[in-house]
């Protein structure tokens, strides 16, 4: 008898499959990673040189890093990048010497309250090297001469990002970004990167009203890069969503975009609202993903973030402890249920003209009242017909007469289907 795979469980295989890749904001870890991302989704890919001007940044050299280790004074390996990609500085220049442990020491990074813990760092536009480690490992180092190797590169290269995209009956798009940048981290942002690759496989499956645009991008660089390459286009996007830490067990947390009324505020707020999820609606501030970059006050991007417990909220963030254990197939799976959710919403919240204004049209000649007869809904069915006649005068959407009527989104739908087949109103 076959085994039934549930989309979480091949997405938690997806993060696993990501996981161990040495990933930064340039470099091959990158291109690895959306290479397995391309095994589920058509990607176009993006290289763009060093040096190329991105608004007020500029593209910096590829780092690549090879092998690095610390040798104890008895030739064992204390630390290996082998055996996680954390262990390195993210950019580390090379080096290959000997030093005492005192010399050492101001170049290795531990989480003294977790130790047991690896953390993550970089040091991405100030050229250093080091290694992270667990506190418990280095309060173990005997005192000695100790073999430093750090085989990496920095040079001219590319910095590199891909797009997939679901074509839609408008040129309208909705952008869902995920960043890739960051190493042997599972909540931030592999199962970000998982969600939105199912994402995407989903909305495929249909036609969609909107064009959906998916971007997998380092962060910060990587959208400063995407918005100055696309700043004549950028006016299309008029509904986003980053998507990260998007696996733990928390409860669900919506950030605004900037604006803060965005269309796709108010559709998260009404998804997540009456899906009887616990969830929290944060304001937006100018800290944390790729939202700060989409809703700069240059473009103000209609983009908000989604999550599971926000950036910096659990104790496991940027450290060793955000491993394969800490994301669950549940979780990934709730966080792309709700994100079909929100953009089924998106995709039908359609103005409509009423097209009989003066006076209520009589519904019964039409059939429409009829056509009720013998539902248990029928009266929530017809008051639904009555609020989107009266709120048919193109300014409003049928979000706005679900919010302000009580209704079910999906009876409204249905409802100005019943009377825009019935002439009645237009979109």
């Amino acid at each position: 008898m076959a085994v039934v795979t549930t989309p979480g469980e091949e997405m938690h295989a997806l993060v696993e499959r990501m996981y161990p890749l040495c990933r930064s904001i340039t470099g091959d870890g990158v291109r690895a990673t959306l290479d397995v991302v391309g095994e589920h989704l058509p990607l176009e890919v993006h290289e763009v040189p060093t040096g190329t001007q991105v608004l007020d940044w500029t593209v910096p050299q590829e780092w690549n890093v090879r092998e690095a280790w610390i040798a104890d004074p008895s030739g064992r390996r204390v630390v290996d990048l082998a055996d996680s990609s954390l262990h390195v500085l993210g950019y580390s220049v090379p080096v290959s010497a000997r030093m005492p442990l005192s010399e050492l020491r101001p170049h290795l990074h531990t989480l003294p309250g977790h130790p047991k813990w690896v953390p993550y760092r970089t040091s991405y536009y100030k050229p250093d090297w080091g290694f992270c480690l667990a506190q418990e490992t280095l309060d173990a180092l005997p005192d000695g001469e100790y073999e430093v190797r750090i085989d990496s590169t920095l040079a001219d290269g590319h910095l590199t990002y891909a797009e997939h995209v679901v074509p839609g009956q408008v040129p309208d798009e909705v952008l869902v970004s995920s960043h890739v940048c960051h190493p042997s981290l599972a909540n931030d942002n592999l199962a970000g990167i998982a969600v939105a690759t199912f994402l995407a496989r989903s909305l495929a499956e249909g036609t969609p009203y909107h064009t959906y645009r998916f971007l997998f991008a380092p962060g910060t660089i990587g959208a400063i890069t995407w918005l100055a390459r696309n700043a004549g286009r950028v006016e299309r996007v008029q509904h986003g969503l980053v998507l990260a830490c998007a696996g733990d067990r928390g409860s669900l947390t919506y950030k605004r975009s900037r604006r803060g009324d965005a269309e796709i505020d108010r559709v998260m707020r009404y998804v997540l609202e009456t899906s009887g999820r616990p969830h929290e609606i944060r304001e937006f501030t100018p800290y944390g993903y790729d939202e700060r970059q989409f809703c700069s006050p240059g473009f103000n991007l209609g983009v908000g973030s989604l999550s599971r417990t926000p950036y910096a909220g659990y104790p496991e963030y940027h450290t060793s402890a955000d491993d394969l254990d800490f994301v669950t197939p549940e979780a990934m799976e709730d966080t792309l249920a709700v994100c079909r959710e929100a953009f089924a919403v998106l995709d039908r919240n359609r103005r409509y003209v009423n097209l009989s204004p003066y006076g209520e049209p009589q519904l019964g000649r039409r059939g429409l009242y009829g056509a009720l007869g013998g539902r248990s809904d029928a009266q929530e069915a017809q008051m639904a017909m009555l609020w989107v006649l009266s709120l048919s005068d193109g300014e409003h959407g049928l979000l706005d007469v679900a919010e302000r009527a009580g209704l079910p989104f999906d009876t409204v739908v249905a409802a100005a289907d019943a009377l825009h087949g019935a002439g009645l109103v237009k979109a």
